[in-house]
């Protein structure tokens, strides 16, 4: 009977130690519960990878985990995700939430986005709670465009073998065959290219020194200048004023000269243009005998024709 009783009290004992150990566990999840907020996100993307219980993190540093994931019921194209955020994690307006695929199979959500200053997201959403705003993670917006870069893929296979026919490949080889002969005719005129570099290196060469020496020659002609120009200018102004002085005294003789002339043209030059006639009249008949002997001899002088020549 004694045996009996301790087995009885060392099972009760055992039980009330393990229904205190299981209220201290629940009562130590509350207590975390509490220190966290929640949030719900809406993403319009598969949720693969993603479970009850997965990390949620900000920034990098783990802040969370996700409490619930179901479709939404207002609108199936959504998943709703219930995450819990510890309570010190600044979500504010302006944080973003994604989805990071990881080549494992495993997912997390990733939190990041937020500005300093910006008001907290407190404004409850649907489902009684605030929602945080989703953008496409790096991989799942790959795996969103896979289907585009699929398409586009497909085309560029079509046309890189439309390219590769067989007419078009007798043309590339035509093509290469043109450029390994241009090839091999540069290579034999590399040394003719070469010396016509050399050659002009020396034409340069000399048409610097020659704009130097240019240079030099008109650095010492404006020296000239400025050193000879004022004695120059002060020649050329004394002769100026004996030009003038020699103009006003020619001016003056005229003057006295002007009653002379006009006498002078009123009675000598009647008798003056007569004999220019005259002598004009003279000289016109002289050159016409002298074009008359020049042609017909001393005959044409009597007025005789010249008679012709007769072979004996």
């Amino acid at each position: 009977m004694e045996t009996r009783a301790n087995h009885i009290w060392v099972g009760i004992v055992t039980l009330v130690l393990m229904a205190a150990l299981a209220v201290f566990i629940v009562w130590l999840a509350q207590l975390g519960t509490n220190d966290r907020k929640e949030y719900d996100i809406f993403f319009k993307q598969s949720v693969g990878g993603l479970a009850t219980g997965s990390e949620v993190a900000f920034s990098g540093v783990t802040s969370g985990q996700v409490k619930k994931i179901e479709l939404w019921r207002q609108d199936p194209e959504f998943v709703r995700v219930r995450i819990a955020v510890n309570d010190s994690i600044p979500i504010l307006q302006g944080t973003t939430a994604s989805i990071q695929a990881s080549f494992t199979g495993v997912s997390t959500i990733l939190l990041d986005g937020a500005v300093k200053g910006a008001p907290p997201i407190t404004e409850p959403g649907p489902e009684g709670v605030p929602v945080i705003p989703t953008k496409r993670g790096g991989l799942g917006e790959i795996l969103a465009s896979a289907p585009l870069l699929l398409e586009r893929l497909a085309t560029l296979t079509e046309r890189l073998s439309a390219t590769l026919s067989d007419e078009n490949q007798e043309s590339i080889q035509g093509i290469l065959a043109n450029t390994e002969q241009m090839t091999a005719t540069l290579a034999d005129t590399a040394p003719q290219v070469k010396a016509t570099l050399a050659e002009l290196q020396g034409t340069l060469n000399q048409a610097t020194d020659t704009l130097g020496a240019f240079e030099t020659t008109l650095n010492s002609t404006d020296q000239l200048l400025n050193k000879e120009g004022a004695s120059l200018a002060d020649e050329l102004r004394e002769t100026l004023v004996s030009a003038r002085k020699a103009s006003e005294a020619l001016e003056g003789t005229l003057n006295d000269a002007r009653p002379a002339a006009q006498q002078l043209s009123q009675d000598t030059l009647p008798a003056a243009e007569a004999t220019l006639r005259d002598l004009r009249r003279t000289s016109e008949s002289l050159r016409k005998v002298t074009n008359k002997l020049n042609e017909q001899g001393a005959g044409g002088l009597l007025g005789g024709n010249k008679l012709p020549d007769y072979e004996k």
